[in-house]
């Protein structure tokens, strides 16, 4: 039986690692994954998680979205294969008020987002579009259609890749080429302890009006609380990929999680917004129109 080859960025953890770990110990041995990341070191915790049962199946590879040399070179070691699936999953968090976030955090995020995504994609798609055939499965986010208090930059970014990926998929269709964006929620994995985000207590925050203050403060003790009652598992995540991967016609948007899907709904409902910030407002705050400096 002929495997689907399979290359996915950011693999050192979260929904990369879990994704190749498990396509690279299918029973069945229908996938050939390369499993790629900026730090090839980092590696040993997906090989220690397949336990060097399948050395057939999974090849690690240096993979640097924000590197066209990486890149390039990292196409090259593919060229003699046929790629079905590119997984472009590589991210990066950044958290706080708009005032706080520096010109070099925002360029190191969209460069990663936004612009890995483009450069991943322009890598491979050339062989996938002379064979008329793949699939393109990127992560995106619930921050990628509705806008989330003190995630202003992030949220631009993963807009951006939504409008990147739906004009793309316009122009994909004559090739038998697939998109799908896959909108994921809040996740236990690395990315949240990883994402730059300042101390409400630190020297970042200090010129800030006392009211944001307050607001940022309560907002990190709303993702406290959604993290402890309504964060998924990697494992309950990977279904969707797994989805868009097997499905003969995928969707070009799917979600991983409901949690916001009322908001979602409101916001389609009521084309000004507005209905939409208020909502959201009084989701996060517990509807005072006054963030002050509660707790």
């Amino acid at each position: 039986m002929e495997r689907t080859t399979v290359l996915i960025t950011g693999c050192s953890s979260g929904i990369g690692l879990g994704l190749a770990a498990r396509l690279a110990a299918d029973s069945a041995r229908r996938f050939k994954v390369y499993a790629t990341m900026r730090d090839l070191a980092k590696g040993e915790r997906l090989l220690e998680r397949l336990g060097g049962r399948c050395p057939d199946t999974l090849e690690l590879l240096q993979l640097d979205v924000t590197d066209p040399c990486s890149l390039a070179a990292a196409a090259q070691q593919v060229q003699g294969q046929q790629l079905d699936v590119l997984v472009c999953n590589a991210g990066v968090g950044l958290m706080g008020p708009l005032e706080t976030c520096s010109d070099q955090a925002m360029k190191t995020l969209f460069d990663v987002n936004l612009f890995g995504a483009v450069r991943t994609i322009q890598a491979f798609l050339p062989a996938m579009k002379s064979r008329r055939a793949g699939r393109i499965i990127v992560s995106s986010s619930i921050g990628g259609v509705q806008g989330l208090p003190f995630n202003a930059v992030y949220c631009a970014s993963k807009f951006a890749v939504e409008g990147l990926c739906e004009s793309l998929a316009i122009v994909l269709r004559p090739f038998n080429i697939h998109l799908t964006l896959v909108q994921c929620g809040p996740v236990h994995t690395s990315f949240q302890a990883n994402l730059q985000r300042p101390d409400p207590e630190g020297s970042e925050m200090r010129g800030l009006d006392a009211e944001t203050q307050g607001l940022y403060r309560r907002y990190l003790g709303h993702c406290q609380s959604i993290f402890r009652d309504a964060a998924q598992e990697v494992e309950e995540v990977l279904p969707v990929f797994l989805d868009a991967i097997g499905s003969p016609c995928p969707p070009l948007r799917c979600a991983s999680t409901q949690l916001l899907a009322p908001l979602w709904r409101l916001r389609l409902s009521s084309p000004d917004g507005s209905a939409y910030v208020r909502a959201m407002h009084d989701f996060v705050f517990g509807g005072s129109e006054a963030g002050g400096d509660q707790p």
